[in-house]
């Protein structure tokens, strides 16, 4: 196993591993103080797509972390990046998601539609109704390309583990025979993109995650060091047998902010 000294550059995931909803994970600004501290650059690289880099950054200012926007990537932002990279601008998007996704979009030159349109993009979405799906599987079905922020099953909360946006992905999947492109984790697209912000090598960048199946296979597709924390939806357990493996294991952020100052 290598040290923990050779990680310059951190791509981050966030439920489960800094926090469960609106409560702060243990050691949260430690951890952040000893990335500023070593000079460890990073970028929060989530697979939830309902909140905008703003909202981001006032959540973790609330928690007492202060990080800057380029600092974050949502999956929601990947799949526009993702998008832009395929269509014109100003073409038609219909969304399942919240600010998130809508933002992203615009952002991009999208046009959002709320009736036809030419790409789907479904990202979780807190106020789901049966006419959003309805109006989605339409256009899926009239031919629109089906894109998904995250294949995330389920989704840690403070009332325990929920729905994800991957159970909704399912739905529409079964609705209209048509798989949807994956831009979040772990296809290794938003890897690629937050590894092209911070610069540097597969060599010295390392992802950290607290789900086996996109964190850690995310960065396994994306040629790149993990590890996983047991803060958030994986268990120790479920590593038995596993065809990939992180390189790393520790409890919470807490005691991988220890190890790490240990071997420095």
């Amino acid at each position: 196993m290598a040290s923990l000294s050779s990680i310059r550059r951190l791509i981050i995931d966030m439920d489960g591993v800094l926090w469960h909803g609106e409560t702060a994970l243990p050691g949260l600004v430690e951890f952040f103080n000893f990335l500023r501290e070593h000079e460890i650059r990073f970028v929060l690289a989530t697979n939830n797509a309902s909140q905008t880099p703003k909202q981001y950054l006032a959540k973790l200012g609330r928690m007492g972390v202060a990080v800057s926007r380029e600092e974050i990537l949502t999956s929601a932002q990947a799949a526009a990046l993702y998008l832009g990279g395929i269509a014109q601008k100003g073409e038609r998007v219909y969304t399942i998601g919240e600010a998130g996704v809508t933002e992203a979009l615009t952002e991009q030159g999208f046009t959002v539609s709320e009736d036809e349109a030419d790409y789907v993009v479904v990202g979780m979405d807190r106020g789901l109704t049966w006419e959003k799906l309805a109006r989605a599987t339409l256009n899926i079905r009239a031919g629109a390309m089906f894109i998904g922020t995250n294949p995330d099953k389920t989704l840690p909360s403070e009332r325990g583990i929920t729905h994800g946006n991957g159970a909704v992905l399912a739905l529409l999947q079964t609705a209209t025979d048509a798989a949807p492109v994956i831009v979040g984790k772990p296809q290794p697209i938003m890897y690629q993109q937050a590894m092209a912000r911070l610069g540097g090598t597969a060599a010295d960048t390392v992802a950290l995650g607290d789900r086996l199946e996109t964190d850690i296979l995310g960065a396994v597709n994306a040629g790149i060091g993990s590890i996983l924390v047991l803060s958030g939806i994986s268990k120790r357990e479920e590593l038995v047998g596993l065809s990939y493996q992180p390189d790393w294991i520790f409890e919470n952020i807490a005691t991988l902010t220890t190890h790490w100052q240990a071997e420095l």
